[in-house]
């Protein structure tokens, strides 16, 4: 296992732990509260990672038919939410254990995977098996946000697996605001995101129409400003911009064009 696999494998484990430990603390009722996933409670939360880890596992599926659900919409959605419903008769705390328990196979099944065996990684891509655990440790750590936020006690914020969710997602930012910026040749947005974690970046478009990383300028067409936890909602698709704050100076059409095509995750 190299360092990059070893630091993925380790955020992807914190944030199970994370969660099993918030888990644990949950009342009857908060089990059934509602999270900012569509049609999703938060035992569905959990039910949703069992599903996803049992399946690497090899482990067989339990037979389910998914009904006609308003936010199950494409094919892939039907997939995921078939793990979801089918533990929806189940206890939360069940639901956990079982969650346990597939993480400790799981880390023994990782400990003896080639990190540069190559798979097909969630955004529809081939990579290397580190990178397909990235993705591991970014969507435990964002449903486990979803979960804090339902029950009311935030946590976490800063973990590991932050940074592979910023390091995933973040890519997408030149596109989003060339976009907006609809290709302009120089118009520029910076975003600034305090938390921790901090990060300052810029977006330029080139002369090509498309948004590049660049240096800061002095003078963006527009700034953004927010706090982390406001950034991973709107990029995980989890808000709207009329239900968070966004600090902008400059060019307030092109930032709040920006804010509002924030969202990437299906």
């Amino acid at each position: 296992m190299n360092d990059e696999m070893r630091a993925n494998c380790a955020a992807y484990e914190q944030t199970i732990r994370s969660s099993l430990a918030l888990a644990a603390t949950l009342a009857e009722d908060d089990w059934d509260r509602p999270t900012e996933c569509p049609g999703w409670t938060v035992k569905d939360q959990f039910a949703h990672l069992v599903g996803v880890e049992r399946d690497l596992l090899g482990d067989p599926a339990q037979p389910v038919e998914v009904p006609e659900l308003g936010h199950v919409r494409n094919d892939f959605a039907r997939y995921l939410e078939a793990a979801v419903h089918a533990r929806r008769p189940v206890p939360g705390p069940q639901v956990a254990a079982e969650l346990a328990d597939a993480l400790e196979r799981r880390l023994v099944q990782v400990a003896g995977e080639d990190p540069d065996r190559v798979l097909m990684c969630p955004d529809g891509k081939q990579g290397p098996y580190t990178r397909f655990m990235m993705f591991r440790a970014m969507d435990c750590w964002t449903h486990e946000q979803d979960v804090r936020r339902a029950v009311g006690r935030p946590g976490n914020l800063d973990a590991p697996a932050a940074r592979c969710f910023w390091e995933l997602l973040s890519r997408a930012l030149p596109r989003i605001a060339s976009r907006a910026a609809e290709g302009v040749p120089g118009r520029s947005a910076v975003f600034a995101i305090s938390g921790p974690p901090d990060f300052e970046v810029a977006v330029t478009v080139g002369d090509d129409g498309r948004g590049t990383w660049s240096d800061v300028p002095e003078s963006p067409s527009a700034r953004l400003a927010m706090d982390w936890e406001t950034y991973v909602r709107l990029t995980a698709g989890r808000c709207t911009a009329a239900d968070v704050t966004v600090r902008t100076e400059g060019d307030r059409e092109l930032a709040e064009r920006i804010v509002s095509t924030m969202g990437i995750t299906p």
